[in-house]
């Protein structure tokens, strides 16, 4: 479930405002995007993915929000890390390439 976005990173820009499929956030006129319905976040991720700024913090629990403190230095660490381990972003190494889950299809078909 969403539950950062940091003001600090945050250039503004909207776009996890329009790549979120459930209309979780709502812009903001010179200041980061709000999170407006939370309870609508279904975890996809999508928001944290497209974020340029790694400005954002998607908690893997989808059920429940897990209440936590951008000053924490751990979520700190975690801020952006969805879009940084899958290798998105400049000067990143994308990790595609080394997802052998289409062999398990092969297998099947």
């Amino acid at each position: 479930m969403i539950e950062i976005v940091s003001p600090e990173r945050c250039t503004g820009c909207n776009i996890c405002v329009h790549a979120c499929p459930t209309n979780v956030f709502e812009a903001v006129a010179s200041a980061p995007p709000r999170i407006a319905r939370q309870s609508d976040c279904q975890t996809c991720f999508m928001c944290e993915l497209y974020c340029p700024e790694d400005a954002l913090y998607v908690a893997p629990n989808a059920d429940q929000s897990a209440p936590v403190s951008e000053s924490d230095p751990l979520v700190q660490s975690l801020i952006g890390s969805y879009r940084s381990t899958i290798g998105w972003g400049k000067g990143r190494q994308p990790t595609a390439g080394g997802d052998m889950s289409f062999e398990l299809l092969k297998r099947v078909h």
